[in-house]
């Protein structure tokens, strides 16, 4: 017989781990994953955005808070500038006959009846530039005239043209319209019509897809041929011809042609550091956005292109001329459209042997402390010049102080050493009725002065059918 025993009380109990007394070791949270490389091209990325953004931002907002009103810009000039203005005269030239005419400004002195001198400057001067120089020539026995081109200095550097553009319906019409306005008129006529009205009103012609028509102002980006027709309007009206003309720097390239096509006019020509190269100021500066707003918005750096470039030292009353010159009025697009259309393949060797230049008395002032490679560019300059006097003066590219002194002595020696101008007044012919008498008539003398009598019908320059009694 089997007998089943119960054996769990003879099973042993599991014996618990000893517990070990070794201090434990601090479990360290998980390291977070190391930071993804930052890619360097994301700053400049936003840089250059903000940047654009704010280039834009200046560029919609400049024409809103420039004072458009002449005489509030005026009212802003230096008081040398003014002082200038003030000294000179405005000739009116007319290019196109269905263009408005332009105002060209001249600074001269000296008396009338003397030798003529004219000086055309270079692309970024002005007849401020060359005061000093004309003044000298007045006190010396010479009238020295110094001319502002279009589109620098006190002459005007806007035309006004008229153009097309499709309109726009909706709002956004209204909101284009609106827009131009306030360009044209001004920011603060925008405000008072805010508050005049309550909102912007535009004008109730407005509709939906219009053609308008605007009257804008655009640059005077004129070329040599445009240019050699206002030199010679200003030389017409002024009564200078014959002239001894002064060509300054990039001047050749300007008025070559127009030398050419009126060599009768022109007496003597002088060419100041006037190359066939093109310009002494890089125009390209004014191009690039943002590098041509820093230029022409600070003394500082302005003055240090014009140092570096144009002139060993230039005065801050200069700097500050120049540079007001090219800001106001759309002056530096004015310049540098000029500079663009520069005949820059013109052949100064060919221009100097054709045969109405060579009958013309020419010098070259050349700058001698430039540059070495400056120096020799005036040597070859007076070389490729048949019978050209070759002089130098210490200044630089652009004349200013004392070099300003040291040209207008040799103007004033070369003007002298030609035969005197000798002017060939042209009688202007006298009217029908004072040249013819008519046949029949009588002439009788009563009060000491001849009397004409005319029998029957005589019609004058005016259509009247009267006796005439001179």
């Amino acid at each position: 017989m089997a007998i089943i025993t119960d054996h769990q009380d003879q099973i042993d109990p599991p014996k618990p781990k000893p517990q070990s007394h070794l201090p434990k070791k601090p479990i360290s949270p998980k390291s977070p994953p190391p930071p993804p490389n930052p890619n360097p091209f994301t700053f400049w990325f936003h840089f250059t955005l903000t940047v654009s953004l704010l280039t834009l931002l200046f560029v919609l907002i400049s024409p809103l808070t420039t004072p458009s009103d002449p005489k509030s810009q005026f009212l802003t000039l230096p008081s040398s500038l003014r002082t200038h203005y003030s000294k000179g005269r405005v000739v009116k030239v007319q290019i196109n006959p269905n263009e408005s005419p332009i105002e060209v400004f001249t600074y001269s002195n000296g008396r009338r009846g003397s030798e003529n001198v004219v000086i055309v400057h270079g692309l970024g001067c002005s007849s401020f530039t060359f005061r000093d120089l004309v003044d000298y020539l007045g006190a010396n026995g010479v009238l020295g005239v110094a001319i502002d081109l279009p589109g620098s200095g006190f002459s005007d550097k806007v035309v006004e043209s008229e153009g097309e553009r499709e309109g726009f319906g909706g709002v956004f019409g209204k909101f284009v319209d609106v827009y131009d306005d306030i360009r044209e008129k001004g920011l603060f006529w925008g405000f008072d019509n805010l508050i005049e009205h309550g909102h912007f009103s535009v004008e109730e012609e407005v509709k939906a897809a219009r053609v308008l028509t605007r009257k804008r102002f655009v640059a005077l980006e004129w070329g040599a041929e445009e240019i050699g027709r206002a030199l010679g309007q200003v030389v017409d009206s002024l009564g200078l011809a014959p002239v001894h003309l002064v060509l300054h720097d990039s001047a050749l390239l300007i008025s070559a042609n127009w030398v050419l096509e009126n060599a009768g006019l022109v007496r003597s020509v002088t060419l100041v550091d006037s190359e066939p190269r093109g310009a002494a100021l890089p125009l390209w500066v004014f191009e690039v956005p943002v590098v041509r707003e820093v230029v022409l918005g600070f003394d500082f750096v302005f003055g240090r292109l014009i140092d570096s470039c144009c002139s060993k030292s230039t005065e801050s009353m200069d700097v500050e001329a120049h540079r007001t010159g090219m800001k106001n009025g759309d002056g530096r697009r004015a310049i540098v459209g000029m500079g663009r259309r520069l005949n820059y393949s013109f052949e100064l060797a060919d221009w100097a042997s054709s045969d109405a230049i060579k009958g013309i008395p020419i010098q070259v002032v050349w700058s001698s402390g430039v540059s070495e490679e400056w120096s020799e560019e005036g040597k070859q300059v007076a070389q490729v010049i048949p019978g050209a006097k070759s002089v130098t003066h210490s200044g630089g590219r652009w004349p200013v102080g004392d070099a300003s002194l040291e040209i207008a002595q040799h103007i004033v020696s070369f003007v002298a050493s030609l035969p005197k101008t000798i002017k060939q007044v042209e009688e202007e012919p006298l009217p029908d009725y004072t040249q013819k008498i008519p046949d029949g008539a009588e002439i009788e003398d009563h009060h000491d002065h001849p009397h004409i009598h005319a029998h029957g019908s005589y019609m004058d320059s005016y259509g009247l059918g009267e006796e005439w009694g001179i």
